[in-house]
């Protein structure tokens, strides 16, 4: 159990954390420790309710937001980020599928992922900072469990465009049931503990509709899915989740 969450916390964030990472893992443990990713999702929201509190003591409400854009995208290493902007590279290429895997492959960026990933990054920053003061802090503690949950039900049953190698083919091929239920478990409940059960199921659903819309959408385009279309899929469900989390929490009141 230990060693499964220390490989969750080591594949979606950059610190050091015990000796999991120097330890070759087979690929039924990496699928298994996507079950802690809501986990780790509540420890990186951890770190920008920490941030957040401590910029704004000294910043404008402004920099604040953008400070704490700067810690989430150091502290995961910009992963996801990078599979934004691959992802929207392939979209933007003409082609057959496996054209389009070839452009996600290319270690440059195109000009349609710096432009997805700039209007994405200002999404995410108009996000942060219009989140209602009363329920900011919950909310930034949220939003990364939301996108890392989402990431577990978009690879459960999916298939993968690249099946001959790489590697997200572990976590496709060998990710379980009960993998998920797990995940589904510590996401709903930590999500039941910020917001209460009507708002937690509400996003939930949100997450839910997001990861298996883009995977239907992404699995007609590149055959399957990959890595980095994980990586976008965790964007876009939290930016849609700083987008509509002051809509549900009103909506869960009223």
């Amino acid at each position: 159990m230990i060693r499964s969450s220390l490989l969750a916390w080591h594949f979606l964030t950059i610190i050091p954390l015990g000796t999991a990472s120097h330890v070759q893992s087979t690929p039924r443990e990496l699928a298994s420790s996507m079950q802690w990713y809501p986990a780790v999702g509540l420890m990186i929201g951890g770190t920008l309710v920490a941030g957040n509190a401590l910029f704004e003591m000294a910043f404008t409400p402004d920099l604040t937001a953008l400070l704490v854009l700067c810690v989430l995208v150091v502290l995961t290493g910009g992963l996801h980020q990078d599979g934004l902007a691959d992802t929207i590279d392939g979209l933007g290429k003409r082609g057959s599928p496996a054209e389009r895997l070839a452009v996600m492959k290319d270690g440059s960026i195109g000009a349609f992922g710096a432009t997805g990933l700039l209007l994405a990054l200002g999404l995410r920053f108009a996000g942060i900072l219009h989140l209602p003061g009363a329920d900011r802090l919950l909310l930034l503690l949220c939003m990364p469990v939301i996108g890392r949950w989402a990431m577990v039900v978009a690879t459960f049953g999916s298939s993968h465009a690249r099946p001959a190698g790489g590697l997200a083919s572990d976590f496709f091929q060998e990710l379980r049931l009960r993998d998920v239920l797990w995940a589904t478990i510590w996401a709903g409940v930590l999500l039941c503990g910020a917001v209460g059960w009507q708002a937690a199921g509400l996003f939930l659903g949100l997450g839910a509709v997001s990861a298996r819309g883009m995977v239907f959408a992404f699995s007609r385009v590149f055959g399957g899915i990959t890595g980095d279309v994980l990586g976008a899929i965790n964007e876009v469900t939290e930016i849609l989740f700083l987008l509509a989390a002051p809509s549900i929490l009103m909506l869960v009141v009223f």
